[in-house]
C-alpha cells in the first residue's frame, strides 16, 4: 500500500497515481528512426516512474505523513 499523498497544486488527498516521465510521441519517432535509442528510452520510461495526482496529474505531490503534508492539510480544511 502506498502512503497517501496531498497535491499542491489542486488539494486532492489519497493513493497517487504513477506516470512515466518523459514523451510517447519521442518514444514512437526514435523507435521509428533509430532502434537502439527507441529501446533505451522506453526502458527509462519503463522503469523511471514518478507519483502524481490523479486528479490533475501533477507530480508537485507530498507525503501525508510529512509535516508540510499535515500543515497543508490543516490550511485546506481551515479554507473550506
Amino acid at each position: 500500500m502506498e502512503k497517501e499523498i496531498i497535491c499542491t497544486v489542486c488539494g486532492y488527498t489519497g493513493n497517487p497515481i504513477k506516470i512515466a516521465k518523459g514523451n510517447m510521441l519521442i518514444e514512437i519517432l526514435l523507435w521509428l528512426f533509430f532502434i537502439i535509442p527507441g529501446l533505451i528510452y522506453s526502458l527509462w520510461r519503463f522503469f523511471f516512474k514518478y507519483p502524481a495526482c490523479p486528479k490533475c496529474k501533477k507530480y508537485a505531490v507530498i507525503s501525508l505523513d510529512s509535516p508540510m503534508g499535515q500543515k497543508l492539510k490543516r490550511e485546506l480544511n481551515a479554507s473550506s
